[in-house]
């Protein structure tokens, strides 16, 4: 005899719940291919729900796209506030790259920013991600960073993210100037990142 629990039908998911699992797919997928060489059809397909309930949630891929950069954006922000709690200034640097480090866990998000941040001109798009790079450095500069160290952390985040979307940990193994770049960025992290980082045969 099956258990009430066995026959209960399944739980139908919330529209909040619909958009979180959207989001999250349009972050893996626009990661990947960019805002133009992504369709609403493509990031249906990768969260397994219908394109026209993608449509009726976002309207556009444009809104979609600045959905997933201020998801990005949040997400981004609330690890360094939490990294940042407490830390001393020279404390700073360390745990708010770690908490960066650790958004990998988050497919493609990296990535979008990237694409957000080459997308200045387009008229949507470009003022939210100028508004974007600037919160990040006011958040830098309130919780302690100098100018200066401020500077270089998001030099080194920018490197970062283009070592992750050149896929550059499929060729740690067998390039040593590759080798090289990953010890010198992640000297205590390099196993996490590794087991974590995009490959070049995944399609997101």
């Amino acid at each position: 005899m099956p258990s009430p629990t066995d026959s209960a039908p399944a739980r139908r998911m919330s529209s909040e719940e619909r958009r979180e699992q959207i989001l999250a797919a349009a972050l893996a997928v626009f990661g990947a291919k960019g805002y133009v060489g992504t369709t609403t059809d493509d990031v249906a397909r990768a969260a397994g729900i219908s394109q026209p309930y993608v449509v009726r949630l976002f309207g556009t891929k444009e809104n979609l796209f600045v959905a997933a950069l201020d998801d990005a954006m949040s997400r981004l922000l609330s690890a360094f506030a939490v990294a940042a709690e407490g830390a001393t200034p020279g404390e700073l640097p360390e745990r708010v790259g770690h908490a960066y480090i650790g958004l990998l866990q988050v497919r493609g998000l990296h990535q979008t920013l990237s694409h957000a941040f080459l997308l200045g001109a387009h008229p949507v798009i470009g003022p939210r991600a100028r508004d974007g790079f600037a919160r990040v450095w006011e958040f830098l500069r309130g919780v302690g960073f100098d100018v200066a160290s401020a500077q270089a952390f998001l030099a080194q985040g920018m490197m970062i993210n283009s070592m992750f979307g050149l896929r550059l940990a499929d060729d740690y193994d067998t390039d040593p100037r590759v080798h090289e770049l990953f010890d010198a960025c992640f000297p205590t992290d390099k196993v996490r990142v590794l087991s974590m980082a995009p490959r070049a045969d995944e399609p997101w």
